[in-house]
């Protein structure tokens, strides 16, 4: 049944005139007399009384008004909550350390303005979020890499995102005023599991240049390995956003080291294919916009 009659009942009704209801509705009178008529043939029913001049409803159409204005409610919250997209389920993959230190603030804004949608954040590595974003497993990813560059995932990147190598206070190596690849020779190192960009970008960059390292321990946690650091077993590549509280309080310091190969940049990444429904654009608003005072990155 064409909600069209729905509406065009309801409006006779309410005018007691099918002149009336077609102007209007901007119809001519006879489609609306038409209408009606179909809708009496469908319930098989007559939904008007005429007597003379005047019409009112049966109580068949009394009824039917009650029913066809919830209908018509329901069907026009339908559009409103479709258009908004503000129910359903946000599927983001990201790693670690930007959940942790990074997006709680975001979520909680985006909350705000969807507190109907069902955000699912899930703790990946980057190859694994990039080729979840590949099999439209995921909506958004989240990641620190070096600029995606692939022929289905599209990638926006919301900033430098800085990585400093951090040890224990008094180590050896914190008080030279610049380290070279070569003063990392032996070397023990607290790394992030495998899979990690960064990790992998720091272990070519050593083995390229003939350094030999130690792997002391590989932890998917970043407050493991921030504790095997201030006890001195190794040090460690992080995102600086991870241990800028270790930092300020002296439990850990960073060491003078950078490398351009090891430069890596927050980014959103999703497929090109992906529809991006008003809940997602939302969070990719927010994401661009994130904190650039706050979180604003420091010169290493």
């Amino acid at each position: 049944m064409d909600l069209i009659y729905m509406r065009s009942f309801l409006e006779v009704a309410r005018c007691q005139s099918f002149t009336k209801a077609a102007e209007n509705l901007g119809y001519v009178q006879s489609s609306v007399t038409a209408q009606i008529q179909k809708l009496e043939n469908e319930y098989g029913v007559v939904l008007f009384e005429r007597f003379g001049r005047s019409m009112r409803l049966t109580s068949a159409g009394e009824q039917l008004r009650d029913t066809f204005i919830r209908i018509l409610e329901i069907y026009d919250d339908s559009k409103r909550s479709i258009a908004r997209q503000a129910k359903g389920t946000l599927e983001i993959g990201t790693i670690e350390s930007l959940m942790a230190f990074y997006l709680p603030p975001l979520f909680h804004r985006f909350l705000q303005s969807f507190p109907e949608i069902n955000l699912q954040v899930n703790p990946l590595v980057e190859t694994v979020i990039l080729h979840s974003i590949r099999m439209g497993l995921l909506d958004l990813g989240i990641v620190i890499d070096y600029p995606v560059r692939d022929d289905d995932i599209e990638s926006i990147i919301i900033r430098q995102e800085p990585l400093v190598l951090v040890a224990k206070p008094g180590h050896p190596l914190s008080t030279t005023d610049q380290i070279g690849i070569a003063e990392l020779d032996g070397q023990f190192l607290i790394t992030t599991e495998q899979g990690c960009t960064y990790r992998a970008a720091f272990e070519k960059l050593l083995g390229n240049n003939g350094v030999t390292y130690h792997i002391h321990h590989e932890f998917g946690s970043l407050e493991a390995i921030k504790q095997c650091v201030s006890y001195g077993l190794g040090i460690a590549l992080v995102p600086q956003i991870a241990v800028t509280r270790e930092l300020s309080e002296q439990r850990l310091v960073a060491l003078p080291f950078t490398h351009p190969d090891i430069t890596f940049y927050t980014q959103i990444v999703y497929h090109k294919k992906k529809w991006l429904n008003p809940a997602i654009q939302h969070m990719i608003e927010l994401l661009s916009e994130l904190d650039n005072v706050a979180y604003a990155p420091t010169s290493p």
